[in-house]
C-alpha cells in the first residue's frame, strides 16, 4: 500500500466511499444527504492536508485529512477525519493511515490531536484507544444511529 498526499484528481475516487459512509449515518455526524460538491468542499478544503491510501492495484481505498481543530493561540491542536472504503476494511489500511496522520501532524508542528464527535458505537474507537487516544468525555444520546437509536459522541484526545 502507498500513502500519499491527495490531489484534486483523487476526489472522484474518494467520493464513492465517502458518500456510502456518510449516507449510512452510522459513523459521521454529517448530513447523509450531503451533495457531492458540498462533500468535496468539506473533505478537500485547502485548509486541510488530505491523504489517500492506494492498494497494490492503485485503487484509492482510504482517505484522511488533518487540520487545526482550533485557531489562533490554540492552533497547535490538530483534528482529523478518516474514511476507509467498507469494501477494503479489515486489511490494515485504517491503522496504517492513522499512524501516518499522527506522524504527519507531529511533523507539521501540532502538539496534540482531538476528535470532537466520535460515535461511541464506531468500531474505530478501539483503533483510537490502541493508538493512545483517551476518551475525555461523552455527550450522551447526541447521535441518532439508524440501528442503535440515540448513542453518545466521544471527545477523544492524544498528545503528539
Amino acid at each position: 500500500m502507498q500513502i500519499r498526499e491527495a490531489t484534486a484528481e483523487d476526489w472522484p475516487r474518494i467520493w464513492p466511499f465517502w458518500h456510502r459512509i456518510v449516507a449510512a449515518a452510522e459513523t459521521y455526524a454529517w448530513d447523509p444527504d450531503t451533495s457531492e460538491e458540498d462533500a468535496r468542499v468539506l473533505w478537500m478544503n485547502p485548509a486541510k492536508r488530505v491523504y489517500v491510501v492506494e492498494d497494490e492495484t492503485g485503487a484509492v481505498v482510504a482517505s484522511a485529512y488533518v487540520t487545526p481543530n482550533y485557531g489562533g493561540p490554540a492552533a497547535h491542536v490538530a483534528n482529523a477525519g478518516f474514511m476507509v472504503d467498507p469494501d477494503h476494511a479489515g486489511r490494515g489500511h485504517g491503522r496504517a493511515l492513522a499512524e501516518h496522520i499522527l506522524a504527519a501532524a507531529r511533523s507539521d508542528g501540532y502538539d496534540a490531536m482531538v476528535f470532537n464527535a466520535v460515535v461511541e458505537t464506531n468500531p474505530a474507537v478501539q483503533l483510537w484507544l490502541s493508538l493512545g487516544f483517551t476518551i475525555l468525555g461523552t455527550v450522551p444520546e447526541a447521535f441518532e444511529h439508524p440501528r442503535h437509536g440515540r448513542v453518545g459522541l466521544h471527545v477523544m484526545y492524544r498528545a503528539l
